[in-house]
């Protein structure tokens, strides 16, 4: 129960703090923070959680991280529906707190938008459920890579946290303007279910493409890397 409290609480830190601050400190013109300021908040919350949990759970916050590391075989199968599970009631609880938030605001007027992730007419930048696709796949492989890589050295209690939270800063910087950056379904699922409409029917495409990422790169890195010991 640990574990699963651990992916639930750091899940929720994520959207909560991640969502939040795309929710939260844009479109005010005195809490302007962008693009940058965004991705560090994403970042940042990850890294924080990944020095307080990963010796406890791993620090996944992510169903695509879990399956990665399974298909890497440094994760037990058996371990895999409770971890999703908690994870996605870790960000749909943080969805809801901010949505309780934000609807106190005086001038409050929900437009479906609650940092969902879209394509073609719903990706801010416009872009196609191609495009959408292969940056979701590809951020997801680098940001698995990453995970797997900090997570094999012998002292990782320092450099897996760092690393990782630079790396989703790197992948929101990237995804933001094409997506608004998931590589994650969990977090994509509970802004999804809140926006509703348009942004749950596509829904779908943020959990493939990045669990086809993260399995097709875990895979790849234990039999070029793991088996072969070039790690």
């Amino acid at each position: 129960m640990k574990a699963l409290f651990s992916e639930f609480f750091g899940s929720f830190f994520l959207v909560f703090s991640g969502c939040g601050s795309m929710l939260f400190s844009t479109n005010y013109t005195e809490y302007e923070i962008g693009l940058l300021g965004i991705s560090a908040a994403f970042g940042l919350s990850l890294l924080t959680m990944t020095f307080a949990f990963d010796h406890i759970s791993g620090a996944h916050f992510n169903p695509a991280v879990s399956l990665g590391f399974w298909a890497a075989g440094m994760f037990k199968y058996k371990k895999l529906p409770g971890y999703i599970l908690f994870q996605l009631f870790g960000t749909f609880s943080a969805a809801g707190v901010l949505f309780l938030i934000i609807s106190g605001k005086g001038n409050f007027a929900f437009t479906g938008n609650f940092a969902a992730n879209g394509y073609d007419y719903l990706s801010p930048g416009g872009y196609s459920l191609i495009s959408v696709f292969l940056a979701e796949f590809f951020m997801t492989s680098f940001f698995l890579v990453v995970c797997l890589k900090s997570k094999l050295k012998k002292d990782s209690s320092l450099v897996a946290p760092i690393a990782i939270g630079v790396a989703l800063v790197i992948v929101c910087l990237v995804c933001l303007p094409i997506s608004n950056a998931s590589i994650n379904p969990a977090r994509s699922s509970s802004q999804a279910i809140i926006a509703g409409g348009a942004y749950l029917s596509q829904l779908w495409l943020f959990w493939l493409a990045p669990i086809l990422g993260a399995i097709c790169t875990g895979f790849i890195f234990r039999k070029v890397f793991i088996e072969n010991r070039l790690l």
